[in-house]
């Protein structure tokens, strides 16, 4: 991570419906490519591809190359993916 404040960090994350798409679709999928993960969020694929790579700075997302094929799932050894995943399930459950 690069050294982001608290709400800053928050912001980035929470800030955006398209990076809560990709961090609920890949909790479902566990690992996915773009184009999985462009289907999974009816998003742009530039769109996707751009908070990916933010996601990935944050440290929240990982990925990795079969060959040609990135492949992307949740970063679940950075201590705050669970609780981002538990307050992101709790705001859509409206518990």
């Amino acid at each position: 991570m690069t050294g982001i404040a608290g709400r800053d960090y928050a912001t980035k994350i929470l800030g955006s419906k398209v990076k809560i798409k990709i961090i609920l679709a890949l909790m479902r999928l566990g690992e996915a490519n773009i184009s999985r993960i462009v289907k999974e969020t009816s998003s742009h694929y530039y769109t996707v591809e751009k908070h990916l790579r933010e996601l990935e700075e944050l440290g929240i997302v990982d990925e990795r190359r079969l060959g040609r094929v990135r492949v992307f799932s949740l970063n679940y050894e950075n201590p705050r993916v669970p609780v981002i995943l538990e307050l992101i399930k709790s705001l859509n459950s409206g518990d």
